[in-house]
């Protein structure tokens, strides 16, 4: 049996995201995303919303992780994957650190939005 060593919550604006993008363009994108996550929301009919689900999700992470976004967990440290399947956590740097230090040893994410707002759920597991 897992038990639930950390829980993260994030709700982010589609539009604030789609007008930081449309501001910053690739520096912004190439600050927070991976090359992964960017090709994968850069396929999307509508890219913003993708792209702001998964910066909830590194919100969430970070939450879970109880660091928050620090000089030790980056934002690219926390990488959303998804293959044939949902999404999932893949945790490097001082990310991937912090997941082994708390003792975690699996997580669960989920990304859903509405109109106007991505939000996204992790647990890590223990």
């Amino acid at each position: 049996m897992s038990n639930i060593i950390g829980l993260g919550l994030d709700a982010t604006e589609i539009h604030r995201i789609a007008a930081t993008i449309e501001r910053f363009g690739d520096r912004f994108l190439r600050r927070v995303f991976t090359d992964a996550e960017i090709a994968y929301c850069t396929r999307r009919r509508v890219p913003a919303i993708h792209f702001a689900g998964r910066f909830a999700a590194k919100e969430a992470g970070m939450k879970a992780l109880g660091t928050g976004h620090t000089q030790d967990v980056l934002w690219r440290d926390v990488e959303v994957i998804r293959y044939h399947g949902p999404p999932r956590f893949e945790f490097h740097g001082g990310a991937a650190r912090r997941f082994s230090s708390i003792g975690a040893n699996g997580s669960l994410l989920t990304i859903t939005h509405s109109e106007t707002l991505a939000f996204a759920q992790a647990l890590l597991l223990g």
